[in-house]
């Protein structure tokens, strides 16, 4: 699919002009800088120097102080607490989390115990099943972590056995919350919490902070669990700003520097223990691993590997989610060449805006990452349907810019449940309600997306030529990291460049090449550009061409240079008519 290339709106020049005096680095940084609403000294010293003494007060969130509260009440009573949590990433993390820190103040063995339910039994959220077993087993105090927003009604019913709730969450609200002892989200509209995009599992380590805040117990008991923190960060694409860039840039040093032994295990799997972790690396190789136990087998895998604290258990376990990992590839592969040939079976899906494809027996653990897949390759609004326990099951996913937690809840009145994000939600209905769900959706999505919300951009920050490329320049570049959602990785541009006439097609379809450009001197540098082989004939032929790119290290055989990761590739020519 052709990509439009948006260079972003420079920073305000009066703002840039006086950064750079105060700065004293290049104007390129710092127009980066006043992009990303850094316009004072102050703001940029805390941006590159990152301090834990940043996070907020827990108690600012709206019910903290009675969440902590009832924690202590538990504790005090000998109470059984029930640590619940989605089978996801996020969820399993946050469990981990909680679970972990809470297991320090119990004084008697069975008091904390933990929870995931069931993807394909119990399905997402809070379940009555789970409350079922709670009371079974005695717990009269259930925090849950990741999910339970909108769980009015189990929430209900958990008080009629005599079970309260504590509720972490940061999915959106409904217009009523549930009934529980407290309900910690930001998203709430009388939650004054300075900062809204925590993760289930940020939540969770400010229930933590707040705990450990109001019975005296020093901070660095809990720097042990950012690790956690920062894997449901990125896991969870949430923005990497504010309180959430802190906690990912401290979470990360502990990840590097003394990862905790599930974790350690991933790594020597993957063959990633001999360099720097970042951000992305978690997204594409921790990440999957963690999320195929829930996927294939069960989210307490995921739990019983970070919360393991011997090395040959944590092997045996990361081996087996690994297998499952495995599984998970060659299902999400299957099921998306299905979807494809559904699609393209169909004659009107060129008229529509949105993409929704159903199929009874397509496995639900892996319908999220299929409808990832079909919106990077159609560029709509998405949802993969596949039925389970009764009902249909959906996963959705949407492009730049684009609601689609709005546009289904447009739909609400034919869903059983759902919920989300912006960019990803979930959702459960009637078999029967299927057709009427795809109109709706559609008819939905037509009326509301604008035209250029369905062409992908790559949105460039700045203009940078190779000859001003040095290693002064991304010394103070890699201090942007970590990088993800609200603090991407620049995207530059370079005009004219040239190939060394080395250039060739390399793996799977990927290009690379050593460029030059004219007065640059000797100066030439590696590059690739992957899934963009098909550029080379153009690349021989064309002689000058423009690249927007990524800049990064790349080591091989010991050695690490400066690389460009190049995303796009057209003509002078193109590029000015664009």
């Amino acid at each position: 699919m052709e990509k439009k290339w948006v260079i972003k709106t420079p920073g305000d020049t009066e703002a840039v002009n006086s950064l750079v005096e105060s700065l004293k680095i290049n104007p390129i940084l710092v127009n980066l800088l006043v992009q990303r609403g850094i316009t004072t000294f102050d703001e940029a010293r805390r941006f590159f120097r990152p301090s834990l003494d940043h996070l907020h007060d827990p108690f600012l969130m709206a019910d903290m102080d009675k969440a902590v509260e009832r924690i202590d009440e538990a504790l005090q009573n000998k109470e059984k607490i029930l640590v619940y949590g989605d089978y996801d990433v996020d969820g399993t993390t946050a469990v981990a989390l909680v679970y972990s820190f809470l297991s320090n103040y119990i004084s008697s063995q069975g008091q904390i115990e933990y929870y995931i339910p069931d993807r394909y039994k119990e399905g997402y959220g809070i379940s009555l099943q789970g409350i079922d077993w709670a009371k079974e087993n005695g717990f009269t105090l259930i925090i849950a972590l990741d999910c339970g927003i909108k769980s009015i009604d189990k929430i209900d019913y958990a008080a009629s056995l005599g079970i309260d709730f504590i509720i972490c969450d940061h999915h959106r609200p409904g217009s009523e919350l549930p009934a529980a002892a407290a309900v910690l989200d930001p998203k709430r509209n009388d939650c004054a919490y300075p900062y809204k995009e925590l993760s289930g599992c940020g939540i969770g380590f400010k229930l933590a902070q707040a705990f450990a805040q109001k019975n005296g117990i020093p901070f660095n008991h809990l720097e042990k669990y950012l690790d956690l923190v920062a894997i449901s960060i990125a896991a969870d694409i949430v923005p990497i700003t504010g309180e959430n860039r802190v906690l990912a840039y401290f979470g990360l040093q502990f990840l590097n520097r003394d990862p905790r032994p599930g974790i350690k295990a991933i790594l020597e799997l993957s063959n990633m223990q001999v360099r720097e972790l970042s951000i992305s690396d978690i997204v594409f190789n921790i990440a999957p691993r963690i999320n195929a136990a829930g996927r294939i087998e069960h989210g307490n895998k995921a739990v019983d590997l970070m919360i393991s604290k011997r090395g040959d258990l944590a092997n045996l376990l990361s081996d087996s989610i690994n297998e499952h990992n495995t599984t998970r590839k060659n299902l999400d592969q299957l099921i998306t060449d299905q979807a494809l040939a559904q699609i393209e079976a169909d004659p009107g899906f060129k008229h529509r805006k949105s993409t929704v494809v159903y199929h009874p027996e397509w496995h639900k653990g892996v319908i999220g990452i299929v409808a990832s897949r079909l919106t990077d390759k159609y560029y709509r609004p998405t949802v993969v349907l596949t039925r389970s326990n009764g009902l249909v099951s959906g996963s959705a996913r949407s492009v730049k810019d684009f609601d689609v937690y709005n546009a289904i809840e447009t739909c609400s009145h034919l869903l059983e449940q759902f919920g989300g994000h912006m960019y990803a939600a979930g959702l459960t209905m009637k078999e029967e309600h299927v057709p009427a769900f795809i109109q709706n959706f559609e008819e939905c999505v037509a009326s509301t997306i604008e035209e250029r919300m369905l062409t992908r951009e790559i949105e460039i920050d700045a203009e940078l030529s190779l000859r001003d490329i040095t290693p002064a320049f991304y010394k103070i570049l890699k201090q942007f990291a970590p990088f993800g959602p609200g603090n991407m990785s620049p995207v530059f541009k370079a005009s004219s460049v040239r190939d060394s006439g080395r250039g060739k097609v390399v793996g799977n379809n990927h290009l690379k090449l050593t460029l030059t450009e004219e007065g640059s001197g000797s100066t030439a540098y590696e590059g690739i550009a992957f899934q963009l082989g098909h550029h080379h004939p153009m690349v021989e032929q064309q002689g000058e061409f423009d690249i927007v790119y990524h800049l990064e290290e790349n080591t091989f055989n010991n050695r690490t240079t400066l690389q460009l990761n190049i995303k796009d590739i057209r003509t002078t020519k193109v590029f000015a008519e664009s």
